[in-house]
């Protein structure tokens, strides 16, 4: 127990030393005073998918579809906004894409670059509605590990890095990142607009390839860091790397399993962040044949 009490306590010392090397500049912005909105917000996050689930036992599934397609390309602006103001501010401020030091001033483009990661941040809190959206639709077979591990760990990993971070190096990843959640979120809002569209979204399966791509470039570009010795934190170099590593294994393990162990024939589905084989897009109610007629499988609600 003495054990036990000593690692909470010098935990405690820990994070109020690491205050002390925090970035001021964000203490007072929305949710970045302290961890406990980013942690219970999260912890909501894991309690729904265990209720979600049961709550939705004994119900029809919601079809959404209306809403499905305002939320996804209302993500497609915000994503854009994102991706937008890094690039503008990061070359208005003279940024290097190899190495780059944080800028703890007041500029008015370091702040722009802090306040667009700020939004990132946030951005994947609103991500959590992917997961809710898949639940209202009984498609609990979409919420797989990848898919809450991805989810959960980006808005807490992301609250440390504004917290600590908000600038230099932070800006490559969260700006490959955010475009490429542009294209993602701007299949799924097409595909919400139901099965006719499915013949313009043949380019479902390279999402998961730029997906793949990204993350071996964020450890290139990591590890480049470190070797040149750039003097952005080494630590948070270090978690990316480790952090990108486990999504490779995940999302490589998912491209194999949707596209290369299965036939081709039983693979129009799409992706939905790459960790699932349906959109959280719109889709017809399923079918299946008896006796020579078509009945619909489970009834929709709006």
């Amino acid at each position: 127990m003495d054990t036990v009490i000593h690692f909470m306590n010098d935990s405690a010392e820990f994070y109020k030393w690491s205050l002390t090397i925090a970035d001021k500049r964000v203490g007072r912005w929305p949710m970045m005073s302290s961890p406990s909105p980013t942690l219970g917000i999260s912890a909501l996050y894991l309690l729904f998918l265990w209720a979600g689930p049961r709550y939705m036992q004994n119900r029809g599934p919601f079809q959404l579809r209306k809403t499905l397609i305002i939320y996804n390309f209302s993500m497609v602006l915000l994503n854009f906004y994102i991706c937008k103001e890094l690039l503008l501010g990061s070359r208005a401020a003279g940024y290097s894409y190899l190495c780059q030091p944080v800028n703890y001033s007041n500029d008015v483009n370091e702040v722009r670059i802090a306040s667009a990661l700020w939004w990132y941040y946030i951005s994947k809190g609103v991500e959590f509605l992917d997961t809710v959206f898949f639940i209202m639709r009984k498609k609990f077979n979409q919420v797989s590990f990848l898919h809450v591990y991805h989810h959960c760990t980006m808005f807490i990993l992301w609250w440390i890095g504004i917290k600590w971070v908000p600038g230099g190096q932070s800006f490559f990843g969260a700006t490959i990142n955010s475009g490429i959640h542009v294209l993602m979120y701007a299949y799924y809002g097409l595909a919400a607009f139901g099965p006719h569209m499915q013949k313009y979204l043949w380019w479902k399966k390279y999402l998961t390839i730029i997906q793949m791509i990204q993350f071996h470039v964020t450890i290139g570009h990591a590890a480049h860091s470190l070797y040149t010795g750039c003097p952005f934190p080494a630590w948070m170099q270090w978690a990316l790397i480790a952090y990108a590593v486990t999504f490779i294994i995940l999302f490589a393990n998912f491209y194999y399993q949707t596209y290369r162990q299965q036939p081709r024939h039983k693979t129009g589905k799409s992706v939905a962040n790459g960790l699932a084989s349906e959109t959280n897009g719109s889709t017809k109610a399923a079918e299946h044949t008896e006796n020579g007629k078509k009945h619909k499988k489970g009834k929709k609600r709006d």
